[in-house]
C-alpha cells in the first residue's frame, strides 16, 4: 500500500471510492511479494502492480466489481496446466490477492496510516482476509508504534484477535517485514479459520559506513539504491564531507567507535542496520568492531586483505572480544565475486548483505536446484 498512498488518499480525501488489490501470500516464483499493490481508481485508472503485467487485466476487472459493490474478495491466481496463457502467472507462481473498497467510510483509519508514514513513525495495518464470519473479513486494526509508546486504531472484530494481532504486528514492525498470519476465529494462536495480513512499514533501515575513502563513496550509493538511510562517518575532516558523498543524508565527523556508540544508546541502532567499516586502520576499526560486533544488528563487515584480517582478529581477542562474537564478523568483506574497482567491490558487499538478510547460498542460481526464493530463516519458499 505504501507504493500508492499518495494517490489512494488524495481520492480518499475526495470521498470517491477506490478498489485496492493487495497480495496476501505467494508460492514458489510469483514476481511481487507480500504487500504489493494495485489501485483500481474511480474512474477505472490502474495504479501499482501485483504481478508484473500477469493478472493486472483480470484484477481490473475484479477491482471495478468490489468497487460497486463493496464487497471484498479473496482471489488465488495461478498458472493453468492446461493453458498456460490463460488467466494467471506464467512464471508458474502462485498468489493471493485481496480486494476491497477504500474509501472514507470503509476505512477511516487511513489518515493515521499516511499521518505516521508522513512522520516516519513505524506503522502496520492489519486487515482480515478471511474469517468464518464475512462481516469481519476486511475489517481493519492499525497499530502505531512511536518510541516505544504504542497506539491502536479501529478493530478486527473481536478483542482477543485484536490483542494477538497488535503483539504480532509489532514483530514484524521490529523486522520491517509483511505477512501473513493465522488464527482461531477469536484470536486463538493454535487455531484456524482466520487469516489476517499484517503490513508492516518502519523507517528505512540503516546502512553506516565507517571510512570516507572511494569504496564508501560507491557503497554510498549503492546502499541509497538498495533502500537504506546511508550514513558515512570518519574521524577526518578533510574527507567526511557532504560534496564526496551525495547520496549520504547524513556525513558525520567523528571518531567511529564513539559515534556507534552514541547511536546504540540512542535506540537508532536495530536488527536491520548494517555496519561497514571500510578504514583498515587499527586505530579505527579495532574500536568501532568491539562495539559493532556486540550490537544486535543485521550486518557487520570489515575491509582488509588476508593478513589484515588475521591481525584485526589478534587485536580483537587482545581487547576482550569473544569468539562467538567474532564469528559474527564478514572479513575479508563481501562475496567472491572477483571484484576490482570501488563500485565492483560495493556490489560484492552489497551481495553479501542481501545473502545474509534472505538466507541466500551466494551461489550461482544455474548451479542450485529447488526454489531460488527463501525467506528470513534460509528455508526455501514452497
Amino acid at each position: 500500500m505504501k507504493d500508492v498512498l499518495p494517490e489512494l488518499h488524495r481520492w480518499w480525501c475526495a470521498g470517491r471510492p477506490v478498489a485496492m488489490a493487495t497480495v496476501v501470500q505467494t508460492w514458489r516464483s510469483a514476481p511481487r511479494p507480500a504487500g504489493a499493490t494495485m489501485l483500481v481508481g474511480p474512474d477505472g485508472e490502474a495504479v501499482g502492480s501485483v504481478s508484473g503485467g500477469c493478472v493486472e487485466a483480470a484484477l481490473h476487472e475484479l477491482g471495478t466489481e468490489v468497487q460497486r459493490t463493496g464487497v471484498p474478495v479473496l482471489q488465488r491466481y495461478g498458472v493453468s496446466d492446461d493453458d498456460a496463457g490463460a488467466v494467471g502467472l506464467t512464471c508458474g507462481g502462485t498468489l493471493d490477492v485481496f480486494v476491497q473498497r477504500v474509501d472514507p467510510t470503509a476505512f477511516p483509519e487511513l489518515e493515521d496510516v499516511v499521518a505516521a508514514v508522513g512522520a516516519g513513525i513505524p506503522v502496520a495495518v492489519a486487515t482480515v482476509v478471511a474469517h468464518p464470519d464475512p462481516a469481519r473479513v476486511g475489517r481493519r486494526l492499525v497499530v502505531v508504534e512511536d518510541r516505544g509508546e504504542v497506539s491502536c486504531h479501529g478493530g478486527l472484530g473481536g478483542r482477543r484477535l485484536d490483542d494477538a494481532v497488535r503483539e504480532d504486528a509489532r514483530g514484524l514492525l521490529a523486522a520491517g517485514r509483511t505477512g501473513v498470519l493465522t488464527y482461531g476465529p477469536d484470536g486463538e494462536r493454535r487455531g484456524e479459520g482466520a487469516r489476517v495480513l499484517v503490513e508492516a512499514w518502519a523507517p528505512a533501515p540503516r546502512m553506516i559506513v565507517f571510512g570516507a575513502i572511494d569504496f564508501a563513496a560507491a557503497l554510498a550509493r549503492m546502499g541509497a539504491f538498495l533502500g537504506y538511510r546511508v550514513t558515512v562517518c570518519d574521524a577526518r575532516p578533510v574527507f567526511a564531507t557532504v560534496a564526496r558523498f551525495p547520496e549520504a543524508p547524513d556525513v558525520v565527523v567523528d571518531w567511529p567507535h564513539r559515534y556507534l556508540r552514541a547511536q546504540a544508546d540512542r535506540g537508532l541502532v536495530d536488527g536491520r542496520t548494517v555496519l561497514a567499516v571500510l578504514t583498515h586502520d587499527p586505530k579505527f576499526d579495532v574500536p568501532v568492531l568491539e562495539v559493532a560486533l556486540r550490537l544486535d544488528v543485521a550486518y557487520v563487515g570489515a575491509m582488509g586483505s588476508r593478513r589484515t584480517h588475521e591481525d584485526r582478529l589478534a587485536r580483537l581477542r587482545a581487547a576482550g572480544v569473544q569468539e562467538h562474537e567474532l564469528a559474527r564478523l564478514s572479513s575479508p568483506i563481501g562475496l567472491d565475486l572477483g571484484a576490482r574497482t570501488p563500485e565492483e567491490t560495493a556490489v560484492s558487499i552489497a551481495a553479501e548483505v542481501i545473502a545474509r538478510s534472505w538466507g541466500g547460498r551466494g551461489a550461482p542460481l544455474s548451479a542450485v536446484e529447488g526454489p531460488i526464493h527463501h525467506d528470513l530463516s534460509g528455508l526455501p519458499v514452497l
